[in-house]
């Protein structure tokens, strides 16, 4: 949250559901944070798709079928810097479709197995 508060195309508030901070555009909600390590990014059905096999093999990202919202959890500064790419994907993918109604996040849909007893690549 704190190296994407300076993003001069995203302004704080309460998240959407309710649970947490977010950051959003004029248009839409991208990224809120239902605590320190947990994400939800809003990065829309096409750009899930398109990233399907790259989010898929990462172990700190979780997909919910038909949700246009990807969770990551952020237990190293890696996690982070992929959260922060994906914000920049998120933005563009929500210049391409604005006005779109967004589903709910993942809130209480996905879960984490503890990595730090793994060794990461």
């Amino acid at each position: 949250m704190e190296r994407l508060r300076d993003w001069p195309d995203l302004d704080e508030g309460p998240a959407c559901c309710g649970m947490g901070r977010a950051l959003r555009t004029e248009e839409c909600e991208i990224v809120h944070f239902h605590s320190d390590r947990d994400a939800d990014l809003h990065l829309t059905e096409p750009a899930i798709r398109n990233l399907a096999i790259h989010l898929g093999r990462s172990t700190a990202i979780r997909l919910v079928p038909d949700s246009q919202w990807v969770t990551v959890h952020l237990d190293t500064e890696r996690d982070a810097d992929v959260l922060l790419s994906l914000v920049s994907v998120a933005l563009k993918a929500h210049a391409r479709c604005a006005g779109a109604t967004p589903r709910r996040c993942n809130l209480n849909r996905v879960t984490f197995p503890d990595r730090r007893d793994h060794q990461m690549c």
